[in-house]
């Protein structure tokens, strides 16, 4: 048995199995229309499958707003499947819904002036788009050619360091994220972790921003990476059909295992 294969046996016959992933790259391509990823259907059975498994818990955990994040994910209300958007600094919990929290007027308000103002800087840069965000806002630039790309970075880049020198810069494939809240996919997954009791927990990403929980995992846990870039995870698969394929191992070892 190889190191990997140990690892995946491990978290799937643990006795409480939290499944935290994110999104866009991890279960859905990338896509030039961010509101239109969707999984691929391996990706939805494999989440269906394990989130119906006794003491096993799935959760989305995702740079998304929650409410884009439930549209994308075509997430219902009856849905067993927990989510955390906006990097952590959001929540649905099954059976309860949204977990509301209360933020400073004075940081929605300047979070709607940097929004309208980035908008209007980078009108007319193709293929550029600025994405309101719970608590910040996105620059968008897959689209965009380089030159293009690094322009409207750099303009919002000035415009926030000038005007909110203390939010949160995140950078991942062809985004530049701001945002008030500082939470990170590593207090999402200590939160979810305690929440649901997990004994162990599995999570995979395929950005920089999904390190920051890759670095957070304990002994137990079982860190993946999809596709390349530098990681601290312990097992690196090709693409979202071998990532399916591990989650697909995972389901047949836990229910063999009694799960």
């Amino acid at each position: 048995m190889t190191a990997a294969d140990a690892a995946v046996e491990a978290v799937a016959t643990t006795d409480t199995l939290l499944v935290a992933l994110d999104f866009d790259g991890t279960l859905s391509p990338l896509v030039d229309e961010p509101m239109s990823a969707r999984m691929t259907p391996g990706a939805r059975a494999a989440l269906d499958e394990l989130a119906a498994l006794p003491r096993t818990v799935v959760a989305l955990v995702s740079g998304r707003s929650l409410g884009h994040l439930r549209e994308i994910a075509e997430h219902a209300d009856d849905s067993p499947v927990w989510l955390a958007g906006s990097h952590g600094a959001q929540y649905w919990v099954p059976g309860t819904g949204v977990e509301a929290t209360a933020d400073a007027a004075s940081d929605l308000a300047l979070r709607d002036r940097l929004f309208d103002e980035a908008s209007s800087a980078t009108a007319e840069m193709a293929g550029v788009w600025i994405e309101p965000k719970e608590y910040g806002l996105g620059v968008h630039t897959r689209t965009a050619d380089a030159e293009t790309a690094r322009a409207a970075r750099s303009l919002v880049d000035e415009l926030v360091g000038v005007a909110a020198p203390t939010w949160r810069r995140r950078t991942g494939h062809d985004i530049l994220e701001f945002a008030f809240r500082h939470e990170g996919k590593d207090s999402a997954i200590a939160r979810l972790r305690e929440r649901v009791g997990a004994s162990a927990v599995l999570f995979a990403g395929d950005d920089v921003t999904d390190e920051d929980a890759l670095r957070s995992l304990g002994p137990g846990d079982l860190g993946i990476r999809v596709g390349g870039g530098e990681t601290a995870a312990t097992l690196r698969v090709d693409d979202i059909d071998a990532f399916v394929a591990v989650l697909d191992d995972v389901a047949r070892l836990r229910r063999a295992h009694g799960g």
